[in-house]
């Protein structure tokens, strides 16, 4: 019963938050042309709830030019086509990554410094921005997100990325990993309701050529915010799996890692490593 409970409500809150969507969209396909809303600094202010882009959530070559297809190098498409629905990241509580969404809204947070996107879905995870260091760190440690410098060019923000870990999704999730550069281009339009971004992706190791998305956010009304969705797969061995780490036998290399040492006492149980 408590489970039926929970169901209905998740139903309730994913039908409240696509009315809200598609009154996000609505609202900017009608509003008024106007001035581009600004930070203090002068510059095109970002901040606020944003949509996702329904191309983004299940399969990103539907954001691709109609008969267009992914170019991934055979090795690639071959292992991309193998992964099943269960092995997507989202479906073992793993982070997205770039540009994979979660199908629920996200925030960014913006200062003169520093930009943030917030996303509800999944694991509650974020990405940073920096926009006063447009060098990469030479040590960085990959992650799903990789590392992100940006600038300002007039008003378009260009946030340049590398360093992700690699996975290797389902056909719609594409690939990413250690060699991929990505390159997005973000410009607020129609009076600050819409977000119109282009990722270009390029990884020779990957792809046969760089390639080109663009996709748009919707601004939410004001009045709806981002609700708390835990997702917890439970299983560490299913995280190792899936970040490239070898599962020996029944036991993970998590779980050898937390065997007791000298034959003390075990160690508490602990959650899979921070990504």
């Amino acid at each position: 019963m408590r489970f039926l409970i929970l169901v209905a409500i998740s139903l309730s809150i994913a039908a409240g938050q696509g009315a809200a969507i598609e009154q996000a969209e609505q609202r900017a396909a009608s509003a008024p042309k106007g001035p581009t809303p600004r930070t203090r600094d002068g510059k095109p202010d970002l901040s606020g709830l944003w949509t996702p882009d329904r191309n983004f959530i299940y399969d990103i070559q539907d954001a691709l030019t109609p008969g267009e297809k992914l170019p991934l190098q055979p090795w690639a498409l071959k292992t991309a086509q193998e992964r099943q629905s269960k092995d997507d990241p989202e479906a073992l509580c793993l982070p997205t990554g770039v540009p994979r969404q979660a199908p629920y809204p996200w925030r960014i947070m913006q200062n003169a410094e520093m930009m943030f996107f917030l996303f509800e879905g999944n694991i509650h995870s974020y990405r940073q921005i920096f926009l006063t260091n447009p060098k990469h760190p030479e040590d960085w440690n990959p992650n799903w997100y990789g590392h992100s410098s940006a600038k300002w060019e007039g008003d378009t923000l260009v946030i340049d990325t590398v360093g992700f870990v690699g996975f290797a999704g389902t056909p719609g999730g594409g690939r990413r990993g250690p060699t991929t550069h990505l390159v997005e281009r973000y410009n607020i339009v129609d009076n600050g309701e819409r977000l119109t971004v282009t990722f270009t992706w390029n990884d020779p190791s990957i792809y046969t050529k760089p390639h080109t998305y663009t996709l748009n956010y919707y601004k939410m009304p004001r009045d709806v915010y981002a609700f708390e969705d835990p997702c917890d797969s439970g299983d560490p061995k299913e995280y190792q799996s899936v970040q490239g780490i070898p599962v020996i036998g029944a036991t993970s290399v998590y779980e050898q890692n937390n065997q007791p040492a000298n034959g003390g006492a075990a160690r508490p149980a602990q959650a899979p490593p921070a990504r």
